[in-house]
């Protein structure tokens, strides 16, 4: 052999060994040690309570894989920025995350404005948006490859709980909505289903986002005595509505969308929660007979946490979800690796627990689960 074939046969073999004992990485975020996601939600200001839990459920199980030596030895970092569900933050914390931070993945943003503030950002960078706490149409089409949607949409929920109404004679049906990208892509599930029962809708009214200036929505609804007033909002303008009809002589009924926050909108009310409605788009928190519910509660307790609630449980839900598409992309973690494995998560090849999660290659929308329940005497919840 030539010296000069020597020398080349020695760099192949020396690269072969390299590449056995190194991962090649493709993408930010990603070493031989930890695997950085990002999340901009609200942990200050009127909404903080929905990024406050679906962080502690995720992060819940996030600490219990590392805890048991990641994922491929590799521990999953999740950095969270304060948004105060403001768009234009958002935007900002998106782009730290991508471009200093070099996040590999983005998880749990809270909020359709946010989430549409960061869309264009992650879709040119190409990076994985997964479980957004969100259930806009804005997020489900056009089809994004980056997107990944655990929850059912705000169309799904509207029909759900517009069917029911109607269904038990409540005709009479105003909306009460938050004047941005959520509330009037929840304003058109409601449309959207209350022209599919052929009834019409008697009032809207709105609130800014993280206000709780109401008093203009109540005197615009409270003259229509409708059966039943659907809110589109985030829970501290939600309760205040509320009691402000209340307050006003209103008897008729109050129904919500999950991304309200359940556990929060029971606490600000108090003595006005009972008989409020909302859907939810996960199981039961409390009911343990459901495998994947049982397996929340015990990592919740483990991590010190007793208060269960529906928005940390879709974190955890979304959490697991996720480490399973890590653990399918393999040891060569890379994003358009992971965004393959995620799509090949469905009931048919994966348990979650009493939640099913269909993916594919032409659908991110995992979900079209949803259930109804009621704010009972005690502020808890029954369904």
């Amino acid at each position: 052999m030539t010296d000069r074939r020597l020398f080349l046969s020695r760099i192949i073999a020396g690269s072969l060994i390299m590449s056995a004992i190194s991962p090649a990485f493709a993408d930010t975020g990603v070493t031989d040690q930890k695997i950085v996601l990002g999340q901009s939600a609200a942990f200050s200001g009127p909404a903080a309570q929905l990024g406050i839990q679906l962080h502690a459920g995720a992060k819940a199980y996030f600490d219990q894989t590392n805890a048991q030596g990641g994922v491929f030895g590799r521990k999953i970092e999740l950095l969270k920025i304060d948004d105060k569900y403001e768009a234009d933050l958002a935007a900002a914390n998106t782009k730290k995350l991508i471009e200093t931070d070099e996040v590999f993945a983005l998880f749990g943003y809270v909020g359709t404005p946010t989430s549409n503030a960061a869309l264009p950002i992650f879709t040119q960078a190409k990076v994985p948006f997964f479980a957004p706490f969100t259930g806009a149409q804005s997020l489900r089409e056009p089809f994004n490859r980056q997107i990944f949607n655990i929850r059912a949409s705000y169309f799904d929920e509207t029909e759900y709980l517009v069917e029911r109404l109607v269904r038990t004679g409540l005709k009479n049906i105003a909306v009460f909505y938050q004047n941005d990208a959520y509330g009037k892509a929840g304003l058109a599930g409601v449309e959207r289903a209350l022209k599919k029962m052929n009834v019409e809708m008697i009032e809207v009214a709105t609130v800014e986002r993280n206000s709780v200036d109401v008093g203009k929505a109540v005197e615009k609804l409270l003259p229509k005595r409708p059966d039943a007033i659907i809110q589109i909002s985030a829970y501290a303008s939600c309760a205040a509505y509320i009691k402000e009809m209340r307050k006003a002589g209103y008897t008729g009924q109050f129904y919500n969308v999950s991304f309200v926050g359940s556990k929060a909108l029971a606490d600000v009310l108090g003595k006005e929660g009972p008989g409020v409605v909302i859907s939810q788009v996960v199981p039961f928190p409390w009911h343990a007979a459901t495998p994947v519910v049982s397996e929340y509660t015990k990592v919740m307790n483990k991590a010190g946490i007793q208060d269960l609630n529906f928005s940390s449980l879709e974190g955890f839900i979304a959490a697991k979800v996720f480490v399973e598409g890590l653990k399918r992309a393999g040891r060569n973690l890379t994003r358009e690796r992971l965004i393959a494995a995620l799509e090949s998560i469905n009931t048919g090849n994966y348990d979650l627990g009493g939640f099913d999660v269909n993916f594919s290659h032409n659908s991110h929308n995992g979900s079209k689960f949803v259930d109804m329940t009621v704010i009972s005497k005690d502020g808890k919840f029954r369904n």
